[in-house]
Formats: C-alpha cells, structure tokens, sequence
C-alpha cells in the first residue's frame, strides 16, 4: 500500500492544483462591489467597526473603529469617512471589539446611548456615553476574573443585547483563548447611581481549533450568534434563563479559513440577512435571518476582513437603504450602501 501511495502522489498533486487553480477561478468571478465610502486611514491595525444612528438626524450618524495596538484607540468617522477627532477615544490598551446600545434607562426620565469595547492588555471592558463620550466606567470593568491563568482573561470580542422581555441590558464578552465549554460570559449592566456590571451566566462551546472572537446578537428573535473561526457560526439564546444548550452550528463547508465579524440586516422584526466575513478568501457569505439557509457569497473588495456591521436605517443621500461597513487590511474602514451588498 506504501508503494501505491507513493506511486499516486505526482498525480494527487497534480489534481490538487487543478482543484485549487478552479476554486481560485470561482472565487476571482465573484464580481467586485466597490465601496461607497473609504474612511481616512487609523495608526495602527483597524479590526472591528460600530454603527451608532443619531436617532434626530441620521446623517450624522457615527462610526466607531478599532485600532488595536498597545497604543490603540477608538476612532470615530463621520458618513464622509472623515475622522471625528473630539469623538474619538486614544491611549486604549489594545481595543479589540466595540458595539454600541441605544437608550439605557437611568431613571424613569433619563436614558443614555452606550458604545462598549474591550482592551485586552487591562483584561477589561470599558464604557462611554454617545456621543458626549463621557466614560461611564471609572477606568473599565474587568472580566473573567475567576480564571486562574491571565491568557484566560484577555478580552476580544463584545456584543450588547437588552431584553424586551425584562429591559435588562447586556454585555456578552469573547476572549483570546479559553475552553472547551463556557468560552464566553454575559454580564448584566447595572446603575445604581453609578455603572457597574454582574456576571449572570457562562456559556458557549469552542472547537479548540483558533480562537472566538466575532459575536452578533439579534434582539428582536432573541439569538446569540459567534464565530468558532476555524469550526462554524454557533447559535444560542441570549436571554440568560432559557438555557445554554447550542441551539445549532452552521456555515462551516462555506468558509476557507477563519470565519470573522458577523452584522445582522434585519429587513423587518423577523426578516433578514447574517452577513459573515470569509476573511482569507476575502468574500462574504449571505446566510437567512429565520433559518440560517446560505443565500450567496460577495465580494465587497476588502481585504482580510475582522469586523463588520449593518443598519437598515436610512442615513442620508450617499445611503438611502442603510449602512454596510467592513474593516479593511489597509488600516480602514469601507462604507457601502446596504442596496450594494444584500439586493
């Protein structure tokens, strides 16, 4: 058999290059979409982006991005792609993953717009107003403190949820490595004169393969969506108390490498799109809302891309059918009009 084997080897690698030449082919015919938008370059390493909607005029809606390096930093753009630098938040140790909520109640009367990402070298989340982008956290919040090894408590990914059911406000947090069982941990927002966060829950499941970074929530359906990069897009419950068993885990045949940012386009309360980066093939593949099905494969013109994220919501001229926004190799963002990416 050893003799056969070796024997067949020139021509197992001959086909294995014809594979490879096709597949390559394949994926070079997805047609390009160019973007509506490419932002001013950041410093450092642009990894994740946040869209934040000013509810009383969409046009100047900010984007949030990071840039992570020791000394990182959270950028802010205005829809020209322009750097909003009193906006912006520096000296960030780090900043990996960012997201933003809208009107966190403080009183019966007050309520206050979050934006929240992770600074991995303080083993810690922060949190800040938008858009005054007053820190609201007295230095930041650690987590996953009761891991004994400090490789265990370094944060990546982040993602808000808040219930309709109970209108507690949520923070799920990803880190850098962890175990097989209970990857990511959910802490509850709390304020009592001041913020503060509760754990209430660990959960998620990990190949074991690379790492978990990119996590997604629709609040509306109520579902926890993350990347296991080398495994599948894993699903569960968000709320806390329906349980932590996974409630499915998909897309794994449609990636090449790393499955990265994952942004929901919801078309309705119940309807839409996942659009989750195939980031060494530097495409996207459109998955269904409601049953997870792969729609179709884009290619947006990016390269390597970590994070993204989406809104349905009309903001202006240059965006009519909403916000797409991907992070790009070459230390930027790329902003497209939903229409672009989804239709």
């Amino acid at each position: 058999m050893t003799y056969l084997k070796n024997k067949l080897s020139p021509l197992f690698i001959f086909f294995a290059g014809v594979t490879f030449w096709v597949t390559s082919c394949k994926e070079n015919n997805i047609p390009k979409i160019t973007p509506t938008i490419i932002t001013e370059q950041t410093v450092n390493d642009t990894d994740d982006p946040a869209i934040w909607v000013n509810s009383k005029d969409p046009s100047k809606s900010i984007i949030f991005g990071t840039d992570k390096k020791t000394n990182g930093a959270i950028y802010a753009f205005n829809l020209e792609g322009k750097i909003i630098k009193e906006k912006s938040i520096f000296n960030i140790k780090r900043p990996n993953n960012v997201d933003v909520s809208y009107n966190f109640q403080l009183n019966d009367s007050v309520s206050v717009d979050l934006l929240a990402f992770t600074e991995r070298e303080k083993q810690q989340i922060r949190l800040f107003s938008v858009p005054n982008m007053t820190s609201l956290d007295n230095g930041g919040f650690k987590v996953f403190k009761d891991a004994t090894d400090i490789q265990l408590q370094l944060p990546m990914g982040i993602a808000f949820y808040t219930s309709s059911k109970t209108n507690k406000t949520y923070i799920i947090v990803s880190r850098k490595k962890g175990p097989k069982e209970n990857y990511l941990y959910q802490y509850e927002i709390t304020f009592n004169k001041k913020f503060d966060i509760k754990l209430v829950r660990k959960f998620g499941k990990f190949s074991g393969k690379k790492e978990i970074e990119a996590i997604a929530v629709d609040k509306e359906l109520g579902f926890i969506y993350y990347s296991d990069e080398q495994h599948g897009i894993r699903k569960y419950y968000a709320e806390p108390n329906k349980g932590n068993q996974e409630l499915s885990c998909f897309g794994s045949n449609k990636f090449k490498s790393d499955i990265e940012g994952i942004a929901i386009a919801k078309t309705d309360s119940k309807n839409g799109y996942l659009i989750v980066s195939d980031q060494q093939r530097g495409t996207f593949n459109i998955f269904g809302r409601q049953n997870n099905s792969f729609i179709k494969s884009v290619n947006l013109s990016t390269i390597k891309t970590d994070g993204c994220d989406v809104t349905t919501i009309p903001l202006g001229k240059k965006f009519p059918n909403g916000l797409f926004v991907a992070m790009n190799e070459n230390r930027n963002f790329f902003f497209y009009d939903l229409k672009k990416v989804i239709y």
